[in-house]
């Protein structure tokens, strides 16, 4: 498991995230299907961790799965995510969570397109984006 590098209290956590980020993010939270605000997003650019700036998803693995979260084929490096078993709610899945602050991002699935053949359905609330062009300034 990668060593934590980003270590803030759970109140430190609150105060600097939304209400909805934070139930999200830090308490392992789920937004509701087709309402968050990356979910049609179609723009080149990186989406990162709404609470560390992790990169972890490029626009080039992102597709529409048709599941109502944004979808992606693989993240921008494996290293960049931890992958851990989630028991919650009588179900057996595969959550996945911030390599450098630990944070909840959402789950990943076997169900996805070539070539990984996985499915990252991640929470709009657990990302930000950043364009393209900004990358290239």
């Amino acid at each position: 498991m990668a060593e934590k590098l980003v270590k803030k209290t759970d109140a430190e956590w609150k105060e600097e995230l939304s209400p909805d980020a934070y139930q999200v993010l830090r308490k392992k939270g789920t937004e509701p299907p087709f309402s968050g605000k990356y979910y049609k997003t179609r723009l080149p650019g990186t989406y990162l961790c709404g609470a560390c700036g992790n990169e972890l998803f490029s626009s080039e693995t992102k597709y529409d799965s048709g599941s109502g979260w944004p979808s992606y084929w693989a993240p921008i490096d494996q290293a960049n995510v931890e992958i851990h078993t989630d028991r919650s709610h009588g179900m057996l899945r595969t959550e996945v969570v911030c390599a450098r602050c630990g944070s909840h991002l959402g789950h990943v699935f076997e169900d996805g397109p070539r070539p990984t053949g996985q499915r990252y359905c991640i929470n709009s609330l657990s990302l930000n984006f950043r364009p393209k062009e900004q990358e290239d300034e």
